[in-house]
């Protein structure tokens, strides 16, 4: 909204998501071998404190007058190569915390609880404050930031898993930082050669990675789509929001459930045809309330594949290789949305407002064309079962 409220470019609107997005094309990887080496609970701890002091500075500038476009850019990324370290250390620290056999219980609750907060509280709530006064909901967000120190730091236990043994006597520069650049790449690689052979994994993990990319070029532009199109202000905006998060809740609510009694399979093809019709909605229909109902089911289909993948890949991965494996997943998933974001900006500035909609309805069709086979009941099946043995 802040950018929004500079211009109306597209480009530049566009702009402000691809900085955010570039930090986990950067970043990602070198998290992953982060989080395998150090206290993953004292590790998050850190992010939340460093993010606290970056936020609440940007809100002090906006408070005086003083924020220029380029310091919310600098902001924004610095935020958020926080936000990759973090998101792959709570990953990984899920299955050290939560039984087997509640991973579904507990990644929907987790998924719910980050839905409610982030989206469904904050997003109306930061448009309408928004409205008062620009830095509050820039302060606010920095105020989130102690509260979330504070409750990771009430988690009792350490949660660090040794990846190999560490000779305390190496050096660090010269030789030492070549052999360091060796040994992570050697990290990295036996994680790839995990995930690339899982098939299902695998698949999830490319296909999310290949459709977040219009997603991100349309959510570049939704504030344009939102005001130009959908006639809708600040807080209207916000509910656009809102919508998502109210389907998120009550997919994390009741997805454990659900995905019991339709299956794993048609959990991810019924996901994969309300991507594509959200889409269509947006980009066919200029009625708001027709865009809220849309975005409501995206929000369901995204806990419910949340739910699936995350179990999934938590009872398949070894807890020595979690947080590599996990910054893989966030690299193939969201490496490419800093492209999308810019792209978003350009298809609509070239071609109108609802052109990244219509891109993203041909691309979700085409996926779901060419994976559709690829998730039937045998092949989950069996993924599930070897995630079973695993776990015995």
């Amino acid at each position: 909204m802040y950018v929004a409220s500079q211009t109306n470019d597209p480009v530049i609107v566009s702009a402000a998501s691809a900085v955010i997005w570039v930090p986990w094309l950067l970043f990602t990887l070198p998290g992953g071998i982060l989080v395998d080496r150090v206290d993953r609970r004292r590790l998050m701890i850190g992010l939340d404190w460093a993010r606290f002091a970056v936020m609440a500075a940007l809100g002090v500038a906006i408070l005086f007058g003083h924020a220029p476009l380029w310091l919310l850019f600098v902001t924004l990324f610095l935020i958020h190569t926080g936000e990759v370290i973090f998101e792959t250390a709570s990953q990984a620290m899920i299955p050290a915390v939560v039984p087997k056999d509640l991973l579904e219980k507990a990644n929907g609750w987790l998924m719910g609880g980050t839905i409610t907060t982030k989206d469904m509280i904050a997003g109306p709530l930061g448009a309408a404050l928004f409205v008062i006064a620009a830095s509050i909901p820039f302060l606010a967000n920095a105020g989130m930031y102690v509260v979330s120190a504070i409750f990771i730091t009430l988690v009792p236990g350490v949660y660090r898993i040794a990846s190999g043994p560490v000779d305390p006597t190496a050096p660090t520069v010269g030789g030492g930082l070549k052999q360091g650049l060796i040994t992570a790449r050697s990290d990295i690689a036996v994680a790839f050669r995990f995930l690339m052979g899982q098939p299902i994994l695998r698949t999830m993990s490319i296909l999310i990675g290949v459709l977040n990319i219009t997603l991100t070029a349309g959510g570049a532009v939704l504030v344009l789509l939102a005001k130009e199109r959908l006639n809708l202000g600040s807080v209207g905006y916000g509910l656009l929001f809102s919508s998502i998060a109210v389907g998120g809740v009550l997919g994390s609510a009741f997805g454990d459930r659900l995905i019991k009694r339709v299956t794993a399979t048609w959990t991810i093809r019924g996901g994969l045809v309300v991507e594509a019709a959200m889409y269509l909605a947006l980009a066919w229909s200029g009625n708001a309330w027709l865009a809220c109902f849309a975005l409501f089911l995206f929000g369901v289909h995204t806990a419910l594949w949340y739910i699936v993948a995350g179990s999934l890949r938590h009872r398949l991965t070894p807890p020595e290789m979690m947080g590599r494996v996990s910054s893989l997943h966030l690299f193939i998933v969201f490496g490419g949305n800093a492209v999308g974001a810019l792209l978003g900006g350009i298809l609509a500035k070239q071609f109108g407002i609802t052109a990244p909609y219509w891109a993203g309805f041909a691309v979700a069709l085409a996926v779901t064309a060419v994976t559709w086979r690829v998730f039937n009941r045998a092949a989950m099946a069996k993924v599930q079962e070897t995630a079973a043995n695993q776990a015995d």
